[in-house]
């Protein structure tokens, strides 16, 4: 991994990578991109971390996107499908993903929030797709429409203007907008929380919520029913009741 643009590091059962070219304002450079390539792979699979925190160094930006001084010195055409980890795409986990946006997440950062689960934005963050403004395309941005209304996506991608993360949040892009001086301790705290519960149901909850979005009622109720059927089947299904029962926390094994 990128040790010097990205760093993964445990937290508790949490590992946070942090994008750490913040004189570039964490723009996604060659190094940055296999970085969080590897990052994310790594907390794939580490039996040690529940959930991931991805973030970027210093209170300015979270990313700004692809280094353009290193994309025109390379003269990129079409990016390929592998360009940037897309999560639920190219990458990702089973496991939850969060976004921490400490600043501005603008093209490829806006990509990153887009793709988490769950997005904790400082009160001071904006948001934008600004790939009209410099002749780019956003073809990454295909689920936005189904994330927030489609006139709001619209207007996102046509003016390239950025919005601010109390228009974000109104639009459902963020989950929490919090004080930039209470941003790391709020979304810990969010992780240690899903970190306490059954990794079996937290997996199978993230799983239905992408598989069963944009399903007429009849499939998803299906779909659903057979994501959870072996979280049903489970020890832990039996462990929880039995740890209320005994008035102790609960042992999860994950099986």
């Amino acid at each position: 991994m990128s040790a010097q643009v990205v760093r993964y590091e445990h937290r508790g059962p949490v590992a946070w990578v942090t994008i750490d070219r913040p004189e570039a304002r964490n723009a996604l450079d060659r190094a940055v991109r296999a970085g969080l390539f590897a990052a994310t792979a790594r907390f794939d699979a580490d039996p040690g971390a529940a959930v991931m925190v991805l973030t970027g160094a210093g209170d300015v930006a979270f990313s700004a996107g692809a280094d353009l001084k290193e994309m025109a010195a390379e003269g990129l055409t079409v990016p390929p499908p592998d360009f940037l980890p897309q999560f639920g795409r190219n990458a990702g986990s089973a496991k939850p993903i969060i976004a921490a946006v400490n600043g501005l997440a603008y093209a490829g950062g806006f990509l990153l929030v887009q793709s988490c689960d769950l997005v904790f934005a400082a009160e001071h963050a904006r948001f934008a797709v600004p790939e009209a403004a410099v002749g780019r395309g956003a073809p990454w941005a295909a689920p936005l429409a189904s994330l927030i209304p489609p006139k709001a996506a619209l207007q996102l991608l046509l003016t390239g203007e950025p919005i601010t993360a109390a228009r974000a949040h109104a639009l459902g892009l963020v989950s929490e907008v919090v004080e930039a001086a209470q941003l790391q301790e709020r979304v810990q705290a969010c992780a240690e929380r899903i970190a306490a519960n059954a990794p079996l149901s937290v997996r199978a909850a993230k799983q239905m919520v992408l598989t069963t979005r944009g399903l007429p009622p009849d499939q998803a109720f299906a779909e659903a029913e057979r994501i959870f059927a072996p979280v049903y089947r489970s020890a832990d299904a039996q462990e929880g009741p039995r740890a209320f029962a005994e008035h102790r926390p609960p042992r999860w094994s994950g099986r």
